[in-house]
């Protein structure tokens, strides 16, 4: 096995990645089990435990969305200066197993609870697992970006499996529910009618099932953490048991301010922001501070990665539809057939990424052999024009709608195939790019903040959803939800905005690429 720090020449491939990579693939599926699953179905069980209308817990979901990632430059902090890469991952994931436990029990402040230690556990997990797997190769080792798009698999096989094995089994084990306990705007069926009750999946099952897939993710890391011949212990003088429980002090500490952002909506928007203004204004000063000291090149690199960033919010406030907005589409507005149970769409997207995903790895390969490949800032341009025109595939789809209001079945997997695409052009690239231009001493905490801009997209999303699912309705957000045609006016005029807003910005990210490029000072 070639030593990871060495420079490769990108003539001479070689063929086995780091044995680490696929102990981490393992690790990082179950715990994408564990969220996706989880995710699957969180709106629409928000809409029935709150007794709120589709809005409202689209709200709720982008709130939770935004801050599971925004806590990743706490969690980098701690990997870089605190615990060290492996303890923070195993630390993190016990913390979300325990969340997803919690979710079980059918009481609104102990499932807010839950989604807390969530929030708080992958905070931990989710941007340093990333960050080892780029420690495992040199700066200019070609096997990265492959290295990547492989461990970006496990990701979507964990996401590929888990709304179909959660909801399949919360659909085995439904719950009874009176009609005057649905949520406001939940269409009523005529079976229902005669029985005089719901008959509902009960998630909570998907939700116990989404915590043991953690725990496997677990078992994984800690019973192959030898192939990680070293990397990822903690710094000299934090070895022990006390900054581990330091850790869990601050843990203790942050699980109820997320509980009550996640409660009010406003306030999280609000913290957000403040953060996302905070990590640019540290990235640039810290930029600047390496052009005083006649390190030009990686204070660029630096104000690249502030564009690209943005860059990535955008994609991601797009993209986040899926989970939110996209899944109550699904269930009110697609014709789906009788073996098809709405929440499965949430597969369809990891379905594309495992199927594309080496075709993907291979084609960057290949196009760097031939000195054809785009560059980075050119493919997060690429990406953000293909999540636009999937909007506007649903659009041709709510043209074509019956007088039920359903649309066509297939064309929502066009939409997918469109946004796996998008996706395949900048998240794998990015995760990979982002080890390239931090700087080793603060890779955790640059990650974190590539973590901090999905976070900024998915409370974007999360807005965006609430005005399709008829927040901006007459009477303002407390009205019924539209229903029918008119529900399907308010999706229209949304996803048009949204559909001209990504193809907007994907343009202008081809344009600007080879002046960004040139800040990258060799960065491919």
């Amino acid at each position: 096995m070639t030593d990871a720090n060495q420079v490769l020449d990108v003539q001479d491939l070689p063929e086995k990645q780091p044995p680490g990579l696929y102990m981490m693939f393992f690790a990082e599926l179950w715990e994408r089990f564990c969220y996706y699953g989880m995710r699957a179905l969180l709106a629409v069980y928000v809409a029935q435990l709150f007794m709120v209308q589709q809005s409202d817990a689209s709200l709720k979901y982008g709130a939770f969305t935004a801050l599971i990632y925004a806590t990743g430059t706490f969690g980098g902090y701690v990997a870089d200066k605190v615990l060290g890469f492996r303890r923070t991952i195993l630390l993190g994931g016990l913390i979300m197993a325990a969340g997803e436990f919690l979710l079980i029990v059918f009481d609104q402040t102990t499932f807010l609870y839950g989604l807390a230690l969530i929030v708080v556990g992958n905070g931990l997990f989710k941007p340093n697992i990333s960050s080892l797997v780029g420690k495992m190769y040199g700066e200019n080792d070609p096997r990265r970006d492959s290295g990547f798009t492989i461990f970006y698999m496990g990701i979507n096989i964990g996401a590929l499996i888990a709304p179909v094995i959660c909801a399949g089994v919360s659909n085995m084990f439904p719950v009874q529910v009176p009609l005057d306990q649905l949520p406001p705007g939940m269409e009523v069926t005529e079976e229902w009618r005669a029985a005089g009750f719901a008959e509902l999946p009960d998630y909570r099952w998907g939700f116990g099932l989404a915590g043991v897939g953690m725990l496997l993710g677990l078992a994984t890391f800690w019973f192959f953490r030898h192939l990680l011949h070293g990397q990822g212990e903690p710094p000299a003088n934090r070895r022990g048991p006390v900054p581990v429980l330091l850790v869990l002090v601050g843990c203790a500490v942050l699980t109820p301010l997320i509980y009550f952002l996640i409660a009010d909506e406003l306030w999280a928007g609000r913290i957000l922001l403040g953060l996302a203004i905070l990590a640019v204004v540290y990235i640039v000063a810290m930029a600047l501070k390496y052009i005083a000291n006649g390190e030009t090149q990686i204070g660029q690199r630096m104000f690249a990665l502030v564009i690209l960033l943005f860059a990535n919010s955008v994609f991601w406030s797009c993209f986040e539809q899926a989970g939110n907005s996209l899944n109550f589409f699904a269930r009110d507005h697609v014709s789906n057939p009788s073996w098809f149970s709405f929440e499965y769409f949430q597969s369809v997207n990891p379905v594309y990424i495992v199927l594309l995903g080496p075709v993907f790895a291979w084609l960057w390969i290949r196009l760097s052999k031939a000195n054809a490949n785009p560059s980075i800032p050119a493919k997060f341009g690429l990406g953000l024009i293909q999540v636009g025109l999937g909007f506007g595939v649903i659009l041709g789809a709510i043209a074509l709608a019956g007088p039920d209001a359903r649309t066509p079945f297939l064309l929502l997997f066009l939409l997918y195939l469109l946004h796996t695409t998008g996706e395949l052009c900048i998240s794998p690239v990015g995760l990979s790019m982002v080890t390239k231009l931090a700087p080793p001493s603060m890779t955790g905490l640059i990650m974190g903040a590539w973590f901090l801009s999905i976070s900024s997209g998915n409370f974007v999303a999360g807005i965006i959803s609430a005005i399709a699912g008829g927040s901006e309705a007459e009477g303002g957000a407390d009205a019924a939800s539209p229903t029918g045609e008119a529900a399907l006016t308010t999706y229209s005029d949304t996803y048009e905005f949204v559909m001209w807003y990504a193809i907007g910005a994907g343009v202008v990210m081809l344009l600007l690429a080879k002046p960004i490029n040139k800040l990258m000072h060799g960065i491919k």
